[in-house]
């Protein structure tokens, strides 16, 4: 059997990164990926729908032409080229990612694999074993799936997962979204943007429960404004699947059952880890509520093994993923290295506005005791917003009153998730307001919002 230092089981952006940087720090390195290297983000999550959402940008760009006085005429959506575009996107950084395991001489096993009770672990492909081999260290990085629930089973033909809804033949007429978290909400954008009638139906009161309560309500104006369909308070109960459509019964907020019909349902009600067929109960791997149990550095309950990503507690996130991987092999290392602030990792969704956030929102922070000042700066009030044409949202910040420490941020608008690594930089710093307010903006842009949303919470805000 080949022996490695490290090897990294999966290759999504928490394998793949884990991988270099433990290739980097001089270890003999390997991974193993049962698909394409780059995992779901690069081939079938993160990347490709993004470029989805901009063919959809650029639709609606041309629709309003006549707003920026450009004359277009005759335009047209075609889907299939749509599709073959963002497909294309992901194929160019799977490539990239393969180049990168070569330049750090990275060993790449593609195949399935499963841990031996002798800790070895065993790659097959076509349910036949093809390698065996064995490391100092395994990294676990196999991320996750999406979630069914009893009431929505998918079929893989017209109730569908997020992976299927970016894989279309044809364009849905009707589509029903199940669940309005990031993925629910890009495709809801997506769809609409090209002409399918849309409807959300959310369990939660409001759509993208996660965020501030001020984004959640601005962003359901805009959504509906757009012909976007959406039932907060709401449960699907019951799908009915044939050849042509699917009907449903939806649990409205009064109690009444509703029947709808459409082409496609997309259930986007969550993930499931991928901790099946691995082996860790060969080893005894502790697993909880779905997730593997580990550490602060990732350590599993089993000597020599840890687990990133989808695979354990916490925000289900690419840049996540890869910040667990790189503390994860630093700590191996013996490099002086300190846990993940949870509280401080910024979250986003590419919908038309975006919306970008980062630590407390308003109720966390009163509910966790704080005396607070907040601030709004709304778009609208913004020459950069306004010259290009997108002004709807805000900037909304959330000081501690007593010691001026930030401590959340929620932005809704155009390119705002290029505009929240200040606030994560800052609040890493543990800036305060007037740190911020002291530090020259440059006019016109977007991120002047910022300083002028702390502005606002410290009763300075100028254009207002």
């Amino acid at each position: 059997m080949d022996k490695y230092d490290i090897v990294v089981i999966g290759s999504g952006p928490g394998g793949y990164v884990t991988a270099i940087r433990a290739s980097q720090l001089g270890f003999n390195t390997a991974i193993i990926e049962k698909e394409s290297l780059g995992g779901i983000c690069l081939n079938w999550g993160c990347i490709p729908t993004k470029a989805l959402l901009k063919s959809a940008e650029v639709y609606n760009y041309l629709k309003k032409s006549d707003d920026y006085g450009i004359s277009a005429e005759n335009i047209n959506s075609n889907f299939e080229k749509v599709i073959q575009r963002s497909r294309n996107v992901a194929g160019t950084m799977s490539k990239g990612v393969n180049f990168l395991m070569k330049k750090n001489k990275i060993k790449v096993f593609t195949g399935s694999a499963s841990i031996n009770s002798d800790k070895s672990i065993t790659i097959e492909k076509n349910n036949e074993e093809v390698n065996k081999i064995t490391a100092k260290y395994v990294i676990i990085a196999t991320g996750a799936r999406s979630r069914e629930i009893p009431s929505l089973k998918q079929n893989g033909i017209n109730i569908i997962g997020y992976r299927k809804a970016m894989t279309l033949e044809k364009q849905p007429k009707e589509i029903i979204i199940v669940g309005s978290g990031a993925i629910g909400i890009e495709f809801a954008y997506f769809y609409n943007s090209l002409g399918s009638k849309v409807t959300v139906v959310e369990y939660m009161p409001r759509i993208t429960p996660v965020e501030d309560e001020d984004i959640s309500k601005e962003l359901e104006k805009i959504l509906k404004k757009q012909g976007v369909n959406i039932m907060t308070s709401a449960e699907l109960i019951e799908s009915k699947a044939n050849d042509k459509s699917v009907s449903v019964k939806i649990k409205n907020s009064k109690d009444e059952i509703i029947e709808f019909e459409a082409n496609v349902v997309l259930s986007a009600v969550g993930i499931k880890s991928n901790i099946e067929n691995i082996g860790l109960e060969n080893i005894g791997i502790k697993v909880e509520n779905d997730k593997i149990s580990v550490d602060d550095f990732y350590k599993t309950n089993v000597e020599g093994f840890y687990a990133i990503g989808d695979v354990v507690s916490g925000p289900a996130l690419a840049h996540v993923a890869s910040a667990e991987g790189i503390t994860c092999v630093e700590n191996i290392k013996g490099l002086n290295t300190s846990p993940i602030d949870y509280n401080n990792i910024p979250g986003c969704t590419y919908c038309k506005p975006e919306i970008a956030s980062v630590g407390f929102t308003e109720k966390q922070a009163i509910d966790n005791g704080y005396e607070i000042k907040v601030g709004k700066f709304p778009f609208s009030a913004s020459g950069k917003a306004q010259s290009s044409g997108t002004p709807e949202g805000f900037v909304k910040v959330i000081f501690d009153a007593k010691y001026g420490e930030w401590l959340g941020c929620h932005m809704i608008g155009s390119n705002v998730t290029e505009m929240i690594s200040e606030a994560v930089v800052g609040r890493k710093l543990e800036t305060t307001g007037h740190e911020i307010l002291k530090a020259v903006h440059p006019h016109p842009t977007l991120s002047e919002a910022v300083m002028e949303a702390v502005a606002d919470a410290y009763g300075e805000v100028i254009h207002l």
